[in-house]
């Protein structure tokens, strides 16, 4: 897949058919759009290309602080790349492109830029000044330009439609199974470990910490049963996110224990995946009483992970 950071670096490509979106989760919704675009293109032998922009639109729009994102970028273009997409246009949301208005954005980007042949968008898709170009709009230009426009009505689950609102709200929320369900993938968060107080190895719990990415949508506290890939494998294990109220006053963080690992991390790159939250973070009145709830969460961890089959 063929990455453009900027419009000035697009130039020469060959035609396209391009899903149209955010993607700011590449959940199930956006899935079907960019299966959708991939089969187009296969069909009429055109190159199929996914727009996005680098930053949330809403920021820009709304004035309001960075939205807190669901996909890290580069995990972002590894999906989208492994859907079969050949070109990822992956655009700064400027000023410009704010007030642009819906036809000079369909004709200095879609046509000119992308050599758009087909689109494939979703039903509340908008572009433009004041977000006035809508799906009816970029049909009516479609028209005049001479490209396709398919417009993929709400997709639902449970009579939910499927979002990446919603989906932030039940990350908010802890309630890690249902995201999975609407993404299609389980929530991960990554970083570098780094030193932790300790406590676990001397309570025979040794974790990997990794500090809160504030970009990143986040868990409320509590302890998950969760998977931890390190150097390309998956390990079992089981994950705290919280302050540690019971040793001190820390910063939100994130401690994952991996069962049948021995290994020092620190300093070294691993990602977090949430399955499932089993109960909240609490205080308790001695590390001998933490000890024993942090065996009792280990112990329902593995039976978890055990019929699974990944333990």
């Amino acid at each position: 897949m063929e990455i453009f950071n900027s419009l000035e670096e697009i130039r020469d490509i060959e035609p396209t058919v391009v899903a149209l979106g955010n993607f700011d989760g590449v959940h199930r919704g956006h899935q079907q759009i960019i299966e959708r675009t991939v089969r187009s293109a296969d069909a009429m032998r055109l190159r199929s290309a996914v727009f996005t922009f680098s930053n949330h639109t809403s920021t820009l729009i709304k004035k309001l602080p960075d939205v807190k994102n669901i996909l890290y970028p580069e995990e972002k273009a590894r999906i989208i790349e492994d859907m079969g997409i050949d070109y990822l246009f992956n655009i700064p949301f400027t000023e410009e492109i704010l007030t642009m208005p819906p036809a000079r954005f369909v004709k200095d980007i879609l046509v000119d830029k992308f050599m758009i042949r087909e689109a494939y968008c979703g039903f509340n898709y908008s572009f433009g000044y004041k977000a006035e170009g809508t799906p009816e709009v970029l049909m009516h230009e479609g028209i005049k330009h001479g490209f396709g426009i398919h417009v993929q009505e709400p997709y639902e689950i449970d009579g939910v439609v499927v979002s990446s609102t919603y989906i932030r709200k039940l990350i908010a929320e802890g309630d890690m199974e249902k995201c999975t369900r609407f993404m299609g993938r389980m929530y991960s968060i990554g970083g570098e470990v780094v030193v932790g107080n300790k406590l676990g190895r001397t309570i025979g719990f040794p974790t990997s910490n990794i500090m809160i990415d504030e970009s990143m949508a986040t868990p409320p506290n509590g302890v998950y049963i969760t998977y931890c890939t390190y150097n390309g494998v998956k390990y079992p294990s089981v994950t705290n996110v919280g302050v540690k109220p019971t040793v001190g006053t820390y910063a939100k963080n994130i401690e994952t224990h991996i069962f049948n690992f021995d290994r020092e991390l620190y300093g070294k790159k691993i990602k977090v995946e949430f399955i499932k939250r089993t109960r909240e973070e609490k205080k308790f009145d001695s590390i001998e009483a933490l000890s024993r709830q942090i065996e009792s969460d280990c112990i329902m961890a593995k039976a978890y992970h055990r019929e699974k089959g990944s333990l």
